[in-house]
């Protein structure tokens, strides 16, 4: 389906500021449908033809039943079959009556509210209201006064603000509490809800009639909504135990501050779980950089084991086996950072490749080349790949070169490490311009302790596949290791 952005500038012929005005707009109009207990749709004028109307957008009250079943987004319809819509349209002003469109299928009252860009209207803002259950309350009725000065403010294209959305994601909803000011700042009225999150904030006055400092609230939030006219957010916290949020949206009537509408939530158990969530992340943090302490005092330990063996084998292999714990350290010192399931794994490659670098030591010069990224992997996938790459690298320093020298006195070697994803599988490819392997070669039957690992870690654990080629020379020679590991280790 189109975007409102694709359908008004195919459909309606809408330039770049109408259209950034239309999706500020509907950014924050969930806020209109819930004050006005109605559905509201977005139409306008068909580039292409005059007597035709086009959707827009369509919002949904979260407080009340919907009227209009079907989605109308990107659909035509006759202007003919909404003249209060093609009235307002043409009039630039707000149209009121009953009309039966095909879309609800009974009388229904319909509000066409011009939407105004830049001094043009360019669309319209239309209400559908369904049937209301009995007479109006006090509440529904002040909803209703505050709906109908923003719905002044949209057709003088002072709604929405540019500065800021009034409604969406983390922001508060009308059925949280709403306390409305007058242009002295004092409470028209208050819903239960909100003067609940009073309550838990200290102020034990009835607010009708008074001023939040004269209730012992102030809000600086509420002063700068009032002196630059344009919403703002403040959080009120009371200890550890409550916090309220006002999120201050001023009412304009000829660009002055005539009221003041003020959502409150309280998000008390919300930050509550945020300390707990926070304290958990840092619990797992220090888990992490516990391991990798751990693990780099074994690789210590190891290494200086390997000081003090006279016999060059064990040497060799107390070596290789402190290079391996520190791959695995390598892995819990980025989780260390970044707590979860899931890990940075192009971080943990660049530390693989400078433990590599530092470690093995070779007769002649070897540049490691790396290309591609893998992205975020889970932790399962992403630490027997580290220590299978770390081998495999090692291994091409190593031993991918030895008669390099017989060859030329000055030969530099190249190691290239390539990654990638295609679908649901990470591929690494490393690749040497050695002297590859000896016809014989079989890593069912590999001759080092290095590849047993690498074999065994990426078919039986990551259940991927490995494959070793020797590159023909036309192609470069050397040696290619293919490993394809599935992204869900459990597969």
């Amino acid at each position: 389906m189109a975007t409102l952005a694709e359908l008004a500038a195919a459909r309606a012929g809408l330039g770049e500021p109408a259209i950034d005005h239309l999706l500020r707009l509907t950014a924050s109009w969930s806020l209109l449908a819930d004050l006005a207990f109605s559905d509201m749709v977005l139409m306008a004028p068909d580039a292409d033809d005059p007597e035709a109307l086009v959707v827009l957008g369509q919002v949904r009250p979260n407080n009340r039943a919907t009227v209009v079943t079907p989605d109308l987004v990107g659909t035509s319809h006759r202007a003919a079959d909404w003249p209060l819509v093609h009235r307002s349209l043409a009039e630039g002003e707000r149209v009121t009556g009953y009309a039966s469109p095909e879309v609800v299928g009974e009388p229904t009252l319909v509000w066409a509210i011009p939407v105004r860009a830049n001094g043009a209207v360019v669309a319209a803002l239309v209400r559908l209201q369904g049937p209301m259950r009995g007479p109006s309350s006090l509440y529904e009725q002040a909803y209703l006064s505050i709906f109908v000065r923003l719905c002044d403010m949209v057709a003088a294209s002072s709604f929405p603000f540019r500065e800021d959305d009034v409604a969406g994601p983390g922001l508060p909803r009308v059925g949280d509490g709403i306390i409305l000011l007058d242009a002295e700042g004092r409470v028209d009225f208050a819903t239960p809800n909100a003067v609940n999150a009073l309550h838990r904030v200290g102020v034990a006055l009835s607010v009708e009639g008074r001023t939040l400092p004269e209730l012992g609230l102030r809000l600086r939030a509420l002063e700068r909504a009032r002196a630059f006219a344009m919403p703002t957010l403040e959080e009120v916290d009371r200890g550890s135990d409550v916090a309220i949020v006002f999120h201050c949206v001023p009412l304009l009537e000829d660009d002055r501050t005539s009221a003041v509408m003020v959502l409150v939530r309280d998000v008390s158990d919300l930050r509550r779980l945020n300390r707990v969530v926070l304290s958990k992340e840092a619990a797992v943090r220090e888990v992490h950089h516990r391991v990798k302490n751990n693990l780099q005092t074994i690789s210590s330990l190891l290494r200086l084991q390997a000081r003090r063996s006279l016999e060059r084998e064990t040497r060799t292999a107390l070596l290789e086996a402190e290079r391996r714990v520190r791959s695995i350290a390598v892995v819990h010192e980025v989780l260390s950072r970044e707590p979860g399931e899931d890990v940075s794994f192009d971080e943990i490659v660049r530390s693989l490749v400078l433990l590599v670098e530092d470690t093995v030591l070779a007769l002649h010069p070897v540049e490691i080349v790396v290309s591609g990224e893998l992205g975020v992997l889970s932790t399962d996938v992403a630490t027997p790949l580290a220590v299978a790459l770390a081998e495999l690298l090692t291994n091409a320093v190593e031993h991918a070169f030895v008669d390099f020298t017989d060859a030329d006195p000055s030969p530099v070697g190249v190691v290239t490490l390539r990654l990638a994803r295609h679908g649901d599988e990470a591929i690494a490819e490393v690749r040497d311009n050695g002297v590859g392997v000896g016809p014989d070669f079989s890593l069912d039957a590999p001759t080092s302790l290095g590849l047993s690992i690498v074999r065994d870690l990426v078919r039986t654990q990551m259940r991927g596949t490995i494959e070793i080629t020797t590159v023909e020379p036309a192609a470069g020679g050397g040696t290619l290791v293919r490993v394809e590991v599935p992204l869900d280790a459990r597969r």
